[in-house]
């Protein structure tokens, strides 16, 4: 049987234990000991960019001249290398992702992977909270959100992400797309109760089912695409 090897290892400051290993040709990123997500599960994490750019991208006549893409969280990269195959060019894509190590493990194991993602011209790398990296920002700077960051906002990977589902964050990240734009999460399973939380915001909420792979017999992930509601 071969071996899991582990390529890298960072501690956040809440005691958060990330690691990176490779078996089998495979990649697979660990959350205190725990499979977060690996190479061989990419089907939903894809699915977030297509259903997420499906607006910008279905008629020529409305589609933006220079997309703009902010993604929260970059993982083992798979959905900013499906936004980037998406949104051609020109376009921009923002990444805010809080653990620097994990950037650093994309510029190098993961290239063997998915390419030189953050070496697209495109691609924009904000080393960051996503609460902090969009503080600034002014209203309509996006035309789509991508999000995927937590299992679902009752079970955090940090504990300073719960903030990221206050109705004040809901209510800025509605400002921050325009209004033909959307924010898409990505939810281990679905969140009824934070579904209803994007309706009081001022979402229209769109469910999608998202398998883990394309072959799996059971779509145990979701997808809420929130478009503005007026």
């Amino acid at each position: 049987m071969k071996p899991y090897v582990k390529l890298g290892e960072s501690k956040m400051s809440d005691g958060t234990v990330f690691s990176l290993h490779k078996h089998d040709g495979k990649f697979y990123l660990k959350y205190n000991g725990f499979d977060l997500m690996s190479t061989a599960l990419t089907f939903s994490e894809e699915m977030l960019a297509e259903v997420g750019c499906q607006e910008i991208l279905e008629g020529k006549a409305t589609r933006p001249k220079h997309p703009k893409v902010l993604i929260g969280g970059l993982g083992l990269g798979f959905t900013l290398k499906r936004t980037l195959e998406l949104v051609g060019r020109p376009a921009t894509v923002e990444v805010a992702e809080l653990m620097e190590p994990l950037i650093e493990w994309n510029r190098t194991f993961l290239v063997e992977h998915n390419g030189p993602l953050l070496e697209d011209k495109r691609t924009m790398i904000i080393q960051g909270d996503l609460f902090n990296t969009i503080s600034g920002k002014p209203k309509s700077s996006y035309d789509v959100l991508l999000l995927d960051i937590d299992n679902t906002p009752d079970d955090l990977i940090t504990a300073g992400n719960a903030r990221l589902y206050s109705a004040s964050f809901l209510a800025k990240i509605r400002d921050l797309i325009k209004p033909d734009g959307c924010v898409a999460y990505w939810l281990s399973e679905p969140a009824p109760k934070f579904k209803k939380c994007l309706v009081q915001a001022g979402f229209r909420v769109e469910e999608h089912s998202a398998k883990p792979h394309e072959k799996s017999k059971r779509a145990r992930h979701c997808i809420y695409v929130a478009k503005r509601s007026r």
